[in-house]
């Protein structure tokens, strides 16, 4: 079968809420916008224990999704405007019995759907039935060696080979029936991984998956993960190698927006949640996951397993903590972690809004995963 060029209109660093002006020209007009894209999890639990895992620092009160209360909050997510979701956020999404049926159901309403997985419980027989509905999956790996693997995510050895095993199987079962999904892998960078860059690089390229993307590692604003954003700089060099492995149907690509920030940022408010918005895999909605935490409960807006996602969407509570953190009360300098989900949208909407930057439709041909900001 003659393969696509892979790479085309991917958009791996950067932004694409250029592509939804219907949505900013409404968010400047002071409208209530449904977001864009929902980042979610459908449980807390995973069966990994990741070196760099932000989800960690960010512990709140654990309820249980059930098969109803996700679908309900699909059928609101459609019904309301969201576009696209993700199945990411706090929790191993593929350690829920119902992830499978969530997928599905979120194709079926009409919304885009992808997932980020350690990709340990995707075998053959789910990914059979998941892939013909999603627009992306991803496998976070931050390690192309067996031993750096295990040392890396805190699970035995033996799970890397499953899990390539599985990365194996998805790309099988894309050739095979021609889908469009893309399937990709994620390295959560940390300076002490430099190692392991190339190894990946180059795994990346035998297991014939579309892209590697490289990025940053967040941090909460005390630095408890302990991640040195100085010694980003000194990995130019063999991260500009890895990308030299990029070939047509293979994209290797560093977050070089990210990277080059560290824990820096030019703004001040935050102004992208309102249009991509984090659930907790307890249910939790709040503004983005650097607030799931019980110290930032001022900014809990409610749950998913208690009341509907579109009474929560609709409720003055929603839009007051919208408010708040648009507002000069907050600092996301100093309040929040570093390099969130939304920063990219900040930046943005920021020098939109502040530094008057003149709006106008995208040159460019609509990128692939557009409905994924």
């Amino acid at each position: 079968m003659e393969r696509t060029v892979k790479n085309e209109g991917l958009i791996l660093d950067g932004t694409k809420i250029l592509y939804h002006r219907e949505r900013i020209d409404a968010w400047l007009r002071g409208e209530r916008i449904a977001p864009i894209t929902m980042d979610i999890a459908l449980t807390r639990a995973c069966n990994y224990r990741c070196e760099y895992c932000y989800a960690t620092l960010q512990e709140n009160p654990r309820k249980r999704i059930t098969k109803d209360i996700i679908f309900s909050f699909l059928d609101d997510a459609a019904e309301i405007g969201v576009k696209a979701i993700s199945l990411v956020s706090d929790g191993e999404s593929s350690f829920s019995p119902i992830y499978i049926d969530t997928i599905l159901r979120g194709s079926e309403n009409g919304l885009s759907m992808a997932m980020g997985t350690n990709g340990y419980l995707c075998n053959r027989d789910s990914l059979e039935q998941i892939l013909p509905h999603m627009d992306y999956l991803r496998f976070n790996i931050s390690a192309g060696e067996s031993k750096r693997y295990a040392e890396i995510h805190g699970v035995p050895e033996s799970y890397f080979y499953t899990v390539c095993q599985n990365i194996r199987d998805a790309v099988e079962i894309k050739q095979r029936n021609n889908l469009e999904v893309t399937i990709g892998l994620q390295m959560v960078l940390m300076p002490q991984y430099q190692d392991q860059i190339i190894p990946l690089a180059k795994l990346g390229k035998e297991l014939n998956v579309d892209y590697l993307v490289i990025k940053h590692c967040s941090d909460d604003e005390k630095g408890s993960l302990g991640v040195q954003y100085s010694e980003y700089e000194s990995l130019y060099e063999i991260l500009k190698r890895a990308e030299m492995f990029s070939t047509d149907t293979y994209y290797v690509r560093a977050k070089w927006s990210k990277l080059k920030d560290g824990n820096k940022r030019r703004y001040t408010q935050c102004y992208g949640a309102p249009f991509m918005l984090q659930l907790s895999g307890s249910g939790l909605v709040a503004p983005c996951g650097m607030l799931f935490g019980e110290n930032y409960k001022k900014y809990w807006i409610g749950n998913i397993v208690e009341t509907s996602f579109k009474k929560i969407w609709q409720s003055d509570r929603y839009w007051d903590v919208m408010n708040e953190i648009a507002s000069t009360n907050f600092d996301a300098r100093v309040m929040c972690g570093t390099l969130c989900l939304q920063h990219n949208v900040n930046e943005f909407l920021w020098d939109l809004k502040k530094l008057k930057i003149e709006l106008h439709d995208p040159i460019a041909p609509p990128p692939r995963h557009i409905n994924f900001i």
